[in-house]
């Protein structure tokens, strides 16, 4: 007899979809601190269209989206679905998951039910006149993140997704480490291979911030596997052995410096000038670590409005800054001229396509890219697990959570309102 509702960590048979489900949401009469914001529910099982896949997910990963999403901050994702028609009221986030496909739309070839697969979290409108176009699909503007600016992601038992978003699982890797990469990874790829000329080269000096974190320990692998040489920026010295076991040529404590920020106005000519002593500072300590005056031909950025300023100086010329995000703020300053007279160029990066993402999944799959998965949390953690992150006291590398996957000492799961602030000493 079927069930309408399976315990987390208990498994349905293979194929059979209850009606409900056990989901972390979030609200938006609670939006604020991951602790308060995200709950654990039951929510119906959502259906699925003609190229859609039903994924029961054995394993999430932690991503800093949904501490945004938790928030509603810098975007209320629930208010944006609502203004364009969606009905939910709740929003389950969660942008990467291991799981076993229970469902398929009568369009889908692969995967099949059964299939173990990660997903990736790019989706687009196949109908779109661009995409038809054969223009890649990161600029259509129907591109959208499934788990923050679609609902439905990965914290919940089953999760919906377009089947292009399947790829196949390593089956090396425990489901816990197959959900933790898969975000950061193919966004790094793109970031160092999808804006030629300016594409890894052997030998060529990368400089990747954030080095210990999870976008810096997946650039940090695919610039060591095409024989760059990539110099990571960290934030305390306990963080160089990390790196330099990850492939790292040398790192580079930030706080070493104290010339972050935005750029003074070129015509203050004293503030201006204590700018560019530190960046200059900042510029020889990479040559010191590469023991070659060289300037890095790429660098990998994600911090935004504290760093943007020295990229763009100790890039080389020619070279390019990539950027993802902009953790540390939105208003980066430029020096128009070291643009201009140097050629280089400041791009923009947004997570990646099919064909890079399937490239990156392959690259873990034969053994090249470690996710380096360094803490697992169980479904009931999730809040803690967000709640690290957004304290920045979260690990070195990528966090997930058990969903499906067996619970760590859990047992039959018990249905909690939400976490304690004492659940920080967990």
């Amino acid at each position: 007899m079927s069930r309408d509702l399976w315990p987390i960590g208990e498994q349905p048979p293979v194929g059979e979809v209850p009606k409900n489900m056990y989901a972390c949401t979030v609200r938006r009469d609670r939006y604020g601190e991951p602790l308060h914001s995200l709950r654990i529910e039951t929510v119906p099982v959502p259906d699925i269209g003609d190229d859609e896949v039903l994924v029961y997910v054995m394993a999430a990963g932690v991503n800093y989206n949904n501490v945004w999403a938790a928030h509603g901050k810098p975007l209320d994702v629930i208010a944006m679905r609502q203004k364009a028609g969606c009905a939910d009221d709740f929003h389950v986030g969660g942008s990467d998951a291991s799981g076993i496909v229970y469902k398929v739309g009568k369009n889908v070839s692969y995967p099949q039910v059964g299939d173990e697969v990660v997903i990736h979290c790019g989706t687009w409108d196949a109908d779109c006149g661009m995409v038809k176009e054969g223009i890649d699909p990161m600029f259509s503007p129907t591109f959208s993140i499934w788990g923050y600016e679609l609902n439905w992601g990965s914290f919940a038992q089953f999760t919906r997704v377009q089947a292009h978003q399947c790829l196949p699982r390593p089956r090396h890797l425990s489901w816990e480490a197959s959900a933790a990469y898969m975000l950061v990874g193919a966004t790094a790829y793109r970031m160092l291979y999808g804006f030629p000329p300016n594409v890894l080269r052997k030998g060529e000096p990368v400089l990747v911030w954030g080095g210990a974190g999870g976008l810096g320990s997946m650039a940090i692998q695919i610039c060591r596997a095409a024989g760059a040489l990539p110099v990571a920026v960290v934030s305390d010295p306990s963080k160089f052995e990390y790196c330099m076991n990850l492939g790292a040529t040398g790192c580079i404590n930030r706080n070493d410096f104290s010339h972050w920020g935005m750029l003074p106005h070129w015509s203050d000519q004293q503030g201006y000038e204590q700018w560019l002593k530190g960046a200059r500072s900042f510029g020889k300590a990479i040559w010191e670590v590469l023991g070659d005056r060289r300037a890095p031909g790429i660098v990998f950025e994600h911090p935004g409005e504290t760093t943007i300023p020295t990229s763009l100086f100790t890039c080389a010329t020619g070279g390019m800054v990539v950027t993802c995000a902009g953790t540390s703020g939105y208003n980066a300053t430029v020096d128009v001229r070291y643009l201009w007279t140097r050629q280089k160029r400041l791009q923009g990066s947004h997570f990646a396509n099919d064909e890079q993402s399937r490239a990156f999944n392959n690259m873990v799959i034969d053994g090249v890219i470690d996710p380096c998965l360094s803490r697992t949390f169980e479904f009931h953690e999730i809040p803690l697990a967000h709640q690290l992150m957004f304290e920045n006291a979260h690990p070195h590398g990528n966090m997930a959570v058990l969903v499906g996957a067996p619970q760590r000492g859990l047992g039959i799961y018990q249905e909690r309102p939400h976490l304690s602030p004492q659940a920080k000493a967990a």
